[in-house]
């Protein structure tokens, strides 16, 4: 009894530690990019290229605990769509609650409120990084609507990758819905 109380808390301790040396990390790598990237997204008027779908599971993120390690990786998959594909910071904060609200139903509220801070700070579309927000397109895209046209090459990408529908619903979403 009392070594699992102690692997609980080591277990946050260390994914804490993770989180805050990740968030160290990404900022010292990053910060001339992010104070130039809004000038960037101004001045591309060209159309832009979408990569392929990817889901690295929960990124620099344990994809669950000691006793299931996967647990909550599908929660993450689910995630990675709605990263990839991008959109707006509204849609982007629906999308991290959805994370946390999926982990939480798998009874890790705690892991849950630490991978929403987690992805908060670390998923800005300004941060170079392969699981920022609209990791799809070119780096400069940050924080905008999709378009139709926009919408329609991530259609055709996820039919194309055999990728279906997620269970979150979020407005305008191709085939998410």
């Amino acid at each position: 009894m009392i070594f699992s109380v102690i692997r609980k808390h080591i277990y946050q301790v260390t994914v804490s530690i993770f989180l805050c040396c990740s968030v160290i990390v990404i900022t010292a790598a990053s910060f001339n990019l992010f104070a130039g990237a809004a000038d960037n997204l101004e001045s591309n008027s060209a159309p832009l290229e979408l990569s392929p779908f990817h889901s690295d599971g929960c990124s620099w993120f344990p994809d669950g605990n000691f006793s299931n390690q996967t647990l909550w990786q599908q929660c993450c998959f689910h995630h990675d769509l709605y990263y990839w594909r991008g959109g707006t910071e509204a849609e982007r904060r629906h999308a991290d609650n959805e994370l946390a609200h999926c982990v939480t139903q798998l009874g890790q509220p705690q892991v849950a409120q630490m991978m929403l801070r987690g992805v908060r700070v670390g998923g800005m579309p300004y941060w170079p990084t392969h699981f920022r927000w609209g990791y799809g397109w070119p780096y400069s895209r940050g924080y905008a609507p999709l378009n139709h046209s926009e919408t329609q090459m991530i259609n055709e990408q996820l039919i194309k990758q055999g990728v279906h529908q997620t269970p979150w619903a979020l407005s305008n979403t191709p085939l998410l819905k």
